[in-house]
């Protein structure tokens, strides 16, 4: 079956707005997990924009499930990985501009540097996964670099207006996750999806994970995390694995 996996990133995006101490990131992992998520996603961005030093290192500290760092292929972040130890590093690109995450990592010519990025990472037994658009020479690139999952972007189905567009979309992805499977990658779902989209992937195998942050901390606002973390994983638990 697969699971969910919750990432607390726009409570911190709340807090820093008004820099100051609340609301707390580290408190709502605490209740994700209690509410049933399997693992915990913080994106520690170079500009520090949402979520800060601390609180990976707090969140890594208390959390009771796994922690799931997203960050940059950069020297800085490397080094917070292998100095945290989070359960999984997640390659991300990264735009100082962007509201938000607009698209996959370029693997394509990569292969080398990645694999050798990822080389002290894996030595202290941290699982890695590449977030990548459901390309056919991206999925093969990020074979190529020795990471155990591929995280496929769902952002242009989710952000697709248009019926037609939605469905070539998720046709991508469906032959995304048959590819990566077929080769010996593990698959995990994650950018803007939410209690609705959600619901298409129910019959799709080869998904271990889903990773969802936007729309439970929206939801959040009028239910509370709890309840808005056990909806999401009460849906999920429907699913084919």
């Amino acid at each position: 079956m697969p699971v969910l996996v919750v990432n607390v990133d726009h409570v911190a995006t709340l807090r820093q707005a008004r820099m100051g101490i609340e609301p707390e990131p580290v408190t709502a992992a605490y209740m994700a997990e209690m509410a049933g998520a399997t693992g915990i996603i913080v994106h520690l961005r170079e500009d520090r924009r949402h979520i800060q030093d601390r609180d990976v290192e707090l969140i890594k500290q208390t959390c009771n499930t796994r922690l799931h760092l997203e960050m940059a292929a950069t020297k800085e972040m490397q080094s917070i990985a292998l100095n945290i130890e989070p359960e999984m590093v997640c390659l991300v690109p990264e735009k100082r501009q962007e509201l938000t995450t607009e698209g996959g990592l370029n693997c394509i010519g990569r292969e080398d540097e990645l694999r050798d990025f990822l080389a002290p990472i894996h030595a202290k037994g941290i699982r890695s996964s590449l977030f990548i658009d459901a390309d056919p020479k991206q999925i093969q690139a990020a074979q190529a670099t020795g990471a155990e999952y591929i995280e496929i972007h769902t952002g242009h189905y989710a952000d697709a207006k248009e019926i037609n567009a939605r469905n070539e979309e998720f046709g991508r992805i469906i032959k995304g996750i048959a590819l990566a499977t077929d080769i010996g990658l593990k698959v995990n779902l994650g950018h803007g999806l939410n209690y609705r989209n959600i619901l298409n992937f129910r019959d799709v195998p080869g998904i271990k994970e889903y990773s969802i942050g936007h729309a439970i901390m929206a939801r959040a606002i009028y239910v509370g995390i709890d309840q808005a973390v056990r909806d999401m994983v009460k849906l999920i638990r429907t699913f084919t694995d």
